[in-house]
Protein backbone atom coordinates (compact mmCIF):
# COMPACT_ATOMS: atom_id res chain seq x y z
CA UNK A 1 0.00 0.00 0.00
CA UNK A 2 1.27 3.43 -0.84
CA UNK A 3 2.36 5.59 2.05
CA UNK A 4 -0.05 8.38 1.14
CA UNK A 5 -3.12 6.13 0.89
CA UNK A 6 -5.76 6.03 3.56
CA UNK A 7 -7.47 2.95 4.94
CA UNK A 8 -11.23 2.91 4.42
CA UNK A 9 -12.67 2.32 7.88
CA UNK A 10 -16.23 2.39 9.16
CA UNK A 11 -17.82 2.51 12.59
CA UNK A 12 -19.99 -0.38 13.77
CA UNK A 13 -23.26 1.45 13.16
CA UNK A 14 -22.14 2.53 9.68
CA UNK A 15 -21.37 -1.09 8.79
CA UNK A 16 -24.77 -2.13 10.11
CA UNK A 17 -26.58 0.59 8.17
CA UNK A 18 -24.87 -0.41 4.92
CA UNK A 19 -25.68 -4.05 5.61
CA UNK A 20 -29.37 -3.46 6.39
CA UNK A 21 -29.84 -0.95 3.55
CA UNK A 22 -28.38 -3.38 1.01
CA UNK A 23 -30.39 -6.26 2.45
CA UNK A 24 -33.72 -4.44 2.29
CA UNK A 25 -33.25 -2.73 -1.09
CA UNK A 26 -32.04 -5.85 -2.88
CA UNK A 27 -34.63 -8.00 -1.15
CA UNK A 28 -37.30 -5.57 -2.35
CA UNK A 29 -36.02 -5.63 -5.93
CA UNK A 30 -35.72 -9.41 -5.87
CA UNK A 31 -39.43 -9.69 -5.15
CA UNK A 32 -40.31 -7.51 -8.13
CA UNK A 33 -38.35 -9.82 -10.41
CA UNK A 34 -40.67 -12.62 -9.27
CA UNK A 35 -43.57 -10.70 -10.81
CA UNK A 36 -41.89 -10.46 -14.24
CA UNK A 37 -42.91 -13.42 -16.42
CA UNK A 38 -40.28 -15.68 -17.96
CA UNK A 39 -40.26 -17.04 -21.48
CA UNK A 40 -39.10 -20.56 -22.31
CA UNK A 41 -37.60 -21.74 -25.57
CA UNK A 42 -37.39 -25.47 -25.02
CA UNK A 43 -34.99 -26.12 -22.13
CA UNK A 44 -33.75 -22.50 -22.24
CA UNK A 45 -35.44 -19.92 -20.00
CA UNK A 46 -35.33 -16.23 -20.88
CA UNK A 47 -36.01 -14.16 -17.79
CA UNK A 48 -34.86 -11.22 -15.72
CA UNK A 49 -32.36 -12.86 -13.40
CA UNK A 50 -31.98 -9.99 -10.92
CA UNK A 51 -31.61 -6.25 -10.52
CA UNK A 52 -27.89 -6.52 -9.83
CA UNK A 53 -27.34 -2.77 -10.15
CA UNK A 54 -28.55 -2.28 -6.56
CA UNK A 55 -25.84 -4.31 -4.78
CA UNK A 56 -23.27 -3.28 -7.40
CA UNK A 57 -23.94 0.41 -6.75
CA UNK A 58 -23.76 0.00 -2.97
CA UNK A 59 -20.60 -2.10 -3.19
CA UNK A 60 -18.88 0.54 -5.32
CA UNK A 61 -19.91 3.49 -3.16
CA UNK A 62 -19.48 1.89 0.26
CA UNK A 63 -17.48 -0.99 1.68
CA UNK A 64 -18.17 -3.94 -0.67
CA UNK A 65 -18.08 -6.66 1.98
CA UNK A 66 -21.03 -5.43 4.04
CA UNK A 67 -23.06 -4.41 1.00
CA UNK A 68 -22.46 -7.74 -0.76
CA UNK A 69 -23.26 -9.94 2.22
CA UNK A 70 -26.31 -7.81 3.05
CA UNK A 71 -27.69 -8.18 -0.48
CA UNK A 72 -27.15 -11.95 -0.50
CA UNK A 73 -28.87 -12.28 2.87
CA UNK A 74 -31.73 -10.05 1.70
CA UNK A 75 -32.50 -12.50 -1.10
CA UNK A 76 -32.67 -15.34 1.43
CA UNK A 77 -34.85 -13.47 3.93
CA UNK A 78 -37.31 -11.72 1.62
CA UNK A 79 -37.12 -14.14 -1.30
CA UNK A 80 -37.29 -17.36 0.68
CA UNK A 81 -38.08 -17.11 4.38
CA UNK A 82 -40.77 -14.44 4.03
CA UNK A 83 -42.51 -16.69 1.50
CA UNK A 84 -42.46 -19.59 3.93
CA UNK A 85 -39.85 -21.66 2.11
CA UNK A 86 -36.16 -22.42 2.31
CA UNK A 87 -34.02 -24.52 0.00
CA UNK A 88 -31.63 -25.84 2.62
CA UNK A 89 -28.03 -26.33 1.49
CA UNK A 90 -28.94 -25.17 -2.00
CA UNK A 91 -29.31 -21.63 -0.67
CA UNK A 92 -25.70 -21.64 0.51
CA UNK A 93 -24.43 -21.91 -3.06
CA UNK A 94 -26.38 -18.83 -4.17
CA UNK A 95 -25.37 -16.91 -1.06
CA UNK A 96 -21.65 -17.59 -1.46
CA UNK A 97 -21.34 -17.09 -5.22
CA UNK A 98 -23.47 -13.93 -5.31
CA UNK A 99 -21.87 -12.22 -2.33
CA UNK A 100 -18.34 -13.05 -3.57
CA UNK A 101 -19.09 -11.75 -7.09
CA UNK A 102 -20.52 -8.47 -5.77
CA UNK A 103 -17.60 -8.09 -3.36
CA UNK A 104 -15.04 -8.50 -6.14
CA UNK A 105 -16.93 -5.99 -8.30
CA UNK A 106 -16.80 -3.43 -5.51
CA UNK A 107 -13.09 -4.04 -4.94
CA UNK A 108 -12.34 -3.42 -8.63
CA UNK A 109 -13.49 0.21 -8.41
CA UNK A 110 -10.96 2.68 -7.03
CA UNK A 111 -12.56 5.80 -8.47
CA UNK A 112 -16.40 5.75 -8.54
CA UNK A 113 -16.37 8.65 -11.02
CA UNK A 114 -14.52 6.56 -13.60
CA UNK A 115 -17.18 5.08 -15.89
CA UNK A 116 -14.61 2.68 -17.33
CA UNK A 117 -13.86 1.21 -13.91
CA UNK A 118 -17.56 1.07 -12.99
CA UNK A 119 -18.51 -0.63 -16.26
CA UNK A 120 -15.74 -3.23 -16.12
CA UNK A 121 -16.49 -3.98 -12.48
CA UNK A 122 -20.25 -4.30 -13.06
CA UNK A 123 -19.85 -6.80 -15.90
CA UNK A 124 -17.11 -8.64 -14.00
CA UNK A 125 -19.44 -9.13 -11.04
CA UNK A 126 -22.21 -10.52 -13.23
CA UNK A 127 -19.83 -12.78 -15.17
CA UNK A 128 -18.23 -14.19 -12.01
CA UNK A 129 -21.61 -14.98 -10.48
CA UNK A 130 -23.14 -16.50 -13.60
CA UNK A 131 -19.99 -18.47 -14.43
CA UNK A 132 -19.83 -19.97 -10.94
CA UNK A 133 -23.52 -20.89 -11.06
CA UNK A 134 -23.19 -22.48 -14.50
CA UNK A 135 -20.11 -24.48 -13.52
CA UNK A 136 -21.87 -25.75 -10.40
CA UNK A 137 -24.90 -26.86 -12.44
CA UNK A 138 -22.68 -28.58 -15.02
CA UNK A 139 -20.67 -30.27 -12.29
CA UNK A 140 -23.78 -31.67 -10.63
CA UNK A 141 -24.82 -33.38 -13.86
CA UNK A 142 -21.35 -34.71 -14.61
CA UNK A 143 -20.88 -36.27 -11.18
CA UNK A 144 -24.37 -37.74 -11.40
CA UNK A 145 -26.22 -36.11 -8.50
CA UNK A 146 -28.68 -34.46 -10.89
CA UNK A 147 -30.23 -35.77 -14.08
CA UNK A 148 -30.29 -33.50 -17.10
CA UNK A 149 -30.73 -34.58 -20.70
CA UNK A 150 -31.89 -31.73 -22.90
CA UNK A 151 -31.03 -34.02 -25.81
CA UNK A 152 -32.28 -37.57 -24.99
CA UNK A 153 -29.34 -39.85 -24.30
CA UNK A 154 -26.81 -37.02 -24.28
CA UNK A 155 -26.07 -35.72 -20.79
CA UNK A 156 -23.29 -33.53 -22.21
CA UNK A 157 -25.97 -31.27 -23.67
CA UNK A 158 -26.08 -29.56 -20.28
CA UNK A 159 -22.92 -27.71 -21.31
CA UNK A 160 -24.68 -26.24 -24.35
CA UNK A 161 -27.82 -25.32 -22.42
CA UNK A 162 -25.90 -23.81 -19.51
CA UNK A 163 -23.67 -21.94 -21.95
CA UNK A 164 -26.67 -20.39 -23.69
CA UNK A 165 -28.23 -19.56 -20.34
CA UNK A 166 -24.96 -17.97 -19.23
CA UNK A 167 -24.84 -15.77 -22.32
CA UNK A 168 -28.51 -14.82 -21.86
CA UNK A 169 -28.02 -13.80 -18.25
CA UNK A 170 -24.82 -11.86 -18.99
CA UNK A 171 -25.96 -10.12 -22.17
CA UNK A 172 -29.60 -9.56 -21.19
CA UNK A 173 -29.81 -9.15 -17.42
CA UNK A 174 -26.14 -8.18 -17.18
CA UNK A 175 -26.36 -5.25 -19.59
CA UNK A 176 -29.91 -4.03 -19.04
CA UNK A 177 -30.21 -4.55 -15.29
CA UNK A 178 -26.60 -4.32 -14.12
CA UNK A 179 -24.27 -2.42 -16.44
CA UNK A 180 -26.43 0.46 -17.69
CA UNK A 181 -28.14 1.38 -14.38
CA UNK A 182 -24.85 1.09 -12.48
CA UNK A 183 -23.06 3.33 -14.98
CA UNK A 184 -25.74 5.95 -14.40
CA UNK A 185 -26.24 5.64 -10.64
CA UNK A 186 -22.69 5.37 -9.27
CA UNK A 187 -21.36 8.71 -10.61
CA UNK A 188 -24.69 10.42 -9.87
CA UNK A 189 -24.91 9.21 -6.26
CA UNK A 190 -21.22 9.59 -5.48
CA UNK A 191 -20.76 12.26 -2.85
CA UNK A 192 -24.50 12.56 -2.22
CA UNK A 193 -25.54 9.32 -0.52
CA UNK A 194 -22.46 8.84 1.68
CA UNK A 195 -23.17 11.87 3.93
CA UNK A 196 -26.53 10.30 4.85
CA UNK A 197 -24.56 7.68 6.76
CA UNK A 198 -21.98 10.16 7.99
CA UNK A 199 -19.36 8.66 5.67
CA UNK A 200 -16.90 10.65 3.62
CA UNK A 201 -16.94 9.73 -0.08
CA UNK A 202 -14.23 7.35 -1.21
CA UNK A 203 -11.15 8.91 -2.78
CA UNK A 204 -8.77 7.52 -5.39
CA UNK A 205 -6.14 6.76 -2.75
CA UNK A 206 -8.58 5.17 -0.33
CA UNK A 207 -7.74 1.52 0.31
CA UNK A 208 -9.70 -1.22 2.07
CA UNK A 209 -8.41 -3.11 5.07
CA UNK A 210 -7.08 -5.82 2.73
CA UNK A 211 -4.36 -4.39 0.51
CA UNK A 212 -4.63 -4.73 -3.25
CA UNK A 213 -7.56 -5.25 -5.57
CA UNK A 214 -6.92 -8.79 -6.77
CA UNK A 215 -4.57 -10.42 -4.30
CA UNK A 216 -3.55 -14.08 -3.88
CA UNK A 217 -5.59 -14.13 -0.69
CA UNK A 218 -8.70 -13.02 -2.59
CA UNK A 219 -8.16 -15.63 -5.32
CA UNK A 220 -7.65 -18.37 -2.75
CA UNK A 221 -10.80 -17.28 -0.91
CA UNK A 222 -12.73 -17.44 -4.18
CA UNK A 223 -11.54 -20.98 -4.90
CA UNK A 224 -12.42 -22.16 -1.39
CA UNK A 225 -15.87 -20.55 -1.55
CA UNK A 226 -16.49 -22.09 -4.99
CA UNK A 227 -15.65 -25.55 -3.68
CA UNK A 228 -17.90 -25.05 -0.65
CA UNK A 229 -20.71 -23.81 -2.90
CA UNK A 230 -20.34 -26.80 -5.22
CA UNK A 231 -20.34 -29.23 -2.29
CA UNK A 232 -23.40 -27.63 -0.73
CA UNK A 233 -25.32 -27.58 -4.02
CA UNK A 234 -24.39 -31.21 -4.71
CA UNK A 235 -25.57 -32.31 -1.27
CA UNK A 236 -28.82 -30.40 -1.80
CA UNK A 237 -29.68 -32.88 -4.57
CA UNK A 238 -29.32 -35.83 -2.22
CA UNK A 239 -30.95 -37.01 1.00
CA UNK A 240 -28.37 -34.99 2.93
CA UNK A 241 -30.12 -31.70 2.15
CA UNK A 242 -30.96 -30.68 5.70
CA UNK A 243 -32.75 -27.46 6.52
CA UNK A 244 -35.13 -27.58 3.56
CA UNK A 245 -38.72 -26.71 4.38
CA UNK A 246 -41.85 -25.31 2.77
CA UNK A 247 -44.81 -24.07 4.80
CA UNK A 248 -47.07 -23.84 1.75
CA UNK A 249 -47.55 -20.13 2.42
CA UNK A 250 -46.63 -19.15 -1.14
CA UNK A 251 -48.96 -21.73 -2.70
CA UNK A 252 -51.81 -20.81 -0.37
CA UNK A 253 -51.68 -17.05 -0.94
CA UNK A 254 -50.15 -17.03 -4.42
CA UNK A 255 -49.05 -13.60 -5.60
CA UNK A 256 -50.29 -12.13 -2.32
CA UNK A 257 -47.34 -13.74 -0.54
CA UNK A 258 -44.96 -11.88 -2.84
CA UNK A 259 -46.67 -8.57 -2.11
CA UNK A 260 -46.41 -9.25 1.63
CA UNK A 261 -42.68 -9.80 1.26
CA UNK A 262 -42.41 -6.64 -0.87
CA UNK A 263 -44.21 -4.65 1.84
CA UNK A 264 -41.91 -6.01 4.55
CA UNK A 265 -38.78 -5.15 2.56
CA UNK A 266 -40.16 -1.69 1.76
CA UNK A 267 -40.87 -0.98 5.44
CA UNK A 268 -37.33 -1.94 6.41
CA UNK A 269 -35.86 0.16 3.59
CA UNK A 270 -37.95 3.21 4.48
CA UNK A 271 -37.07 2.84 8.17
CA UNK A 272 -33.35 2.69 7.32
CA UNK A 273 -33.56 5.74 5.05
CA UNK A 274 -35.53 7.67 7.68
CA UNK A 275 -32.96 6.80 10.33
CA UNK A 276 -30.15 7.90 8.00
CA UNK A 277 -31.89 11.21 7.34
CA UNK A 278 -32.49 11.79 11.06
CA UNK A 279 -28.84 11.16 11.89
CA UNK A 280 -27.75 13.50 9.10
CA UNK A 281 -30.03 16.29 10.30
CA UNK A 282 -28.84 15.83 13.87
CA UNK A 283 -25.23 16.00 12.71
CA UNK A 284 -25.90 19.23 10.82
CA UNK A 285 -27.56 20.76 13.88
CA UNK A 286 -24.60 19.81 16.07
CA UNK A 287 -22.22 21.46 13.60
CA UNK A 288 -24.22 24.71 13.70
CA UNK A 289 -24.35 24.86 17.52
CA UNK A 290 -21.78 27.21 19.12
CA UNK A 291 -19.08 25.57 21.20
CA UNK A 292 -19.93 27.62 24.32
CA UNK A 293 -23.63 28.53 24.22
CA UNK A 294 -24.66 31.29 26.63
CA UNK A 295 -26.60 30.37 29.77
CA UNK A 296 -30.33 31.13 29.71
Amino acid sequence: MASNSRVYTLTSWQKMMIFVLSMSLYGLSNMFTELIPAFRLGPIELSVEYFAFIPLTLCMLFHPFYAAVGAALGEVIFGELMLGQFGGLGELEKFLTFSFAMYVAGRLVKNPLSRAQVGIAAMSGVIIHQLCSSLVDIGKVWIGVEEFEAVPGLAQSVVLVEGIGFLNDVLFSGILFALLPTLYLVPRLYGKIEPLLGIKPRQKLTQYEAAGIVSPKLILAGIVLALIAFGAESLSETDWNFGEWDSGFAERFGIGAIWISIAAAAIVAVAVLAFMRARRNRGLQEEKMPENPPYA
